[in-house]
């Protein structure tokens, strides 16, 4: 690397899907350089969590990574991927084996609370192996700057934090969500779904986007705000519930947020000048009675599927559009 060129820097636990390239397409345009790594992570797995089966895809990930390295070099006026880092557990963990216990030993990094409320609060030990995690590889690759995905919002909260309590030279950047042409957020843990859950599982952007747009209605209570992906939920519950199980699949909320923008904390209104987070979980269950030949999806739709998104209610985007009385426009309350 010459003197001066900056290092962008793209950690992804492989199973590559456009998400990630497209972290990594942000980070040839901002630096001369950018390392890629593949890992994946267990101690930011819980005990009864996926990390045995969670799709492992490397040769496939470096393939897709050179055809797009290829790319870039035709291109003058970008970086260009410089490496790909691909270190086992005992290069990230050369003491004590990782353990994935609340409790266990070992030598990591945690983010109160930040680590404990919405995906900390379903997964105690999720953000607490992704912070020391990241902290290994910020000080193995020193980048000037690290890209994240928006779809993990609260993970990009976490690793900010980090990298501000921890004075680290490092700058965070979040790239918006990739998603499907019906909104499903790109997930590597979208290959367990097939055809019948994944249908399905636009249910939660449906019901963030419900929200998103009572608000640009005028709408800022919490009641008011939730009732809407409420409404979403219940009635895709409802039509489920009524097919044949042969036919159904069915899920579970896990949470839904709408958050200060700023410190995640819980609103009860939304103030239109700030806006706020709206986020949420769902968990795609095991489907019953799968047919001969249908697609299951990997894992022959036997493994429960946790999807997270969000979306952000952007400052002042409902006042723009609500219609205001000359008389109330001065009132939050009474303009709802």
């Amino acid at each position: 690397m010459l003197a001066g060129e900056s290092v962008g820097f793209v950690p992804t636990m492989g199973a590559l899907h456009e998400g990630h390239l497209a972290l990594i397409r942000q980070a040839v345009k901002e630096n001369q350089q950018v390392y890629v790594s593949i890992y994946v992570n267990p101690t930011q797995f819980g005990v009864n969590e996926d990390f045995n089966s969670y799709p492992q895809t490397l040769e496939v990930d470096l393939k897709r990574l050179e055809w797009l390295s290829a790319d870039f070099w035709k291109d003058d006026s970008i970086g260009q991927i410089t490496a790909v880092f691909t270190p086992t557990t005992k290069d990230m963990y050369p003491g004590l084996k990782p353990s994935s216990e609340i409790d266990a030993p070992g030598s990591f990094v945690t983010i109160t609370p930040l680590s404990s409320i919405l995906e900390g609060a379903s997964r105690p030990v999720f953000f607490r192996g992704v912070a020391t995690v990241c902290m290994k590889l910020f000080n193995v690759v020193q980048p000037d700057v690290v890209y994240f995905g928006q779809k993990d919002i609260q993970q990009t909260y976490v690793i900010q934090r980090m990298v501000e309590d921890f004075h680290l030279d490092t700058r965070v950047c979040v790239v918006p969500t990739v998603r499907e042409p019906d909104g499903l957020a790109m997930s590597s843990r979208n290959v367990y779904l097939g055809e019948r859950r994944r249908k399905v599982a636009t249910v939660l952007i449906r019901a963030l986007r419900a929200v998103q747009a009572a608000f640009i209605s005028g709408q800022t209570r919490r009641d008011v705000l939730m009732a809407a992906a409420r409404g979403v939920i219940s009635q895709e519950l409802a039509e489920q519930g009524i097919l044949p199980p042969q036919a159904r699949a069915m899920f579970e909320v896990d949470y839904f947020s709408l958050a200060d923008p700023l410190s995640l904390k819980e609103l009860d209104v939304v103030n239109p000048q700030q806006g706020a987070v709206l986020s949420g979980a769902i968990k795609m269950l095991p489907i019953e009675e799968p047919q001969v030949g249908e697609n299951t999806g990997t894992g022959d739709g036997q493994t429960m599927v946790r999807l997270i998104d969000n979306l952000r209610l952007d400052p002042d985007s409902s006042v723009l559009r609500r219609p205001q009385s000359p008389a109330k426009s001065s009132s939050v309350s009474e303009a709802q």
